[in-house]
């Protein structure tokens, strides 16, 4: 690492966009589902609103244009999210190699439920490198771009934050992890930035480093 900073004590993983190349598929299913309840959103547009927050903000989102979201749409919307996960997820191409090599204590911190992120681990094979070091947005008051999902996930590896490297693909997480007081690498190698200039947008966020490819994880 060339950061000015000493090898971190912890390496804290978001799993969507980072891990598994689901950010298309889970924006796919979102603007389908709103769709079916007369909402419209494109694949863009969800992206750009919602890359990297929880399912509570997508309620809040809609809660402050006046049009709340149907009792039955999370619901509707994790179901339709799990099968297409089930049937089409792909891990991030060379993230296997990169954990299995990895000497430093690891763990995710993501913005999506606890069922989601195991079933993603799960179908990608991604699952044996993390156990139960799993830290969701469910487990906090506050999800990203707020702090306390990394704090809470730190806290719990026992580790300081000051010492915690994240790994991170959307503006929301790099948000949390500099408020959280951590260094943080933006990866902008998943196919929703295939179209997008993930490096600008990540960096004017604040990512200490910005890369593109698992092959130059430790290339700093």
């Amino acid at each position: 690492m060339d950061q000015g900073r000493p090898e971190p004590d912890l390496i804290i993983f978001d799993c969507d966009g980072v891990l598994v190349d689901s950010e298309l598929l889970s924006c796919r299913c979102l603007s389908e589902m709103l769709a079916k309840f007369g909402f419209e959103l494109s694949v863009e547009q969800a992206l750009e609103l919602f890359l990297g927050r929880s399912a509570k903000a997508i309620e809040q989102h809609y809660r402050d244009l006046g049009r709340g979201l149907p009792d039955d749409f999370l619901p509707q919307l994790k179901a339709l999210v799990l099968e297409t996960f089930a049937g089409a997820l792909q891990p991030i191409p060379g993230v296997a190699t990169v954990l299995s090599e990895l000497g430093t204590p690891c763990c995710v911190a993501s913005s999506s439920d606890l069922d989601r992120v195991s079933l993603s681990l799960d179908v990608t094979g991604l699952a044996p490198h993390f156990g139960e070091r799993l830290y969701t947005a469910q487990m906090v008051q506050h999800g990203k771009p707020a702090p306390d999902l990394f704090l809470h996930a730190a806290e719990k590896m026992g580790a300081q934050p000051s010492r915690a490297l994240v790994i991170e693909d959307s503006v929301s997480g790099v948000l949390a992890a500099k408020a959280a007081g951590m260094m943080v690498w933006g990866f902008v190698g998943g196919s929703h930035y295939r179209d997008r200039d993930g490096r600008a947008i990540l960096s004017d966020a604040g990512a200490d480093r910005v890369f593109a490819h698992m092959s130059e994880f430790w290339e700093a």
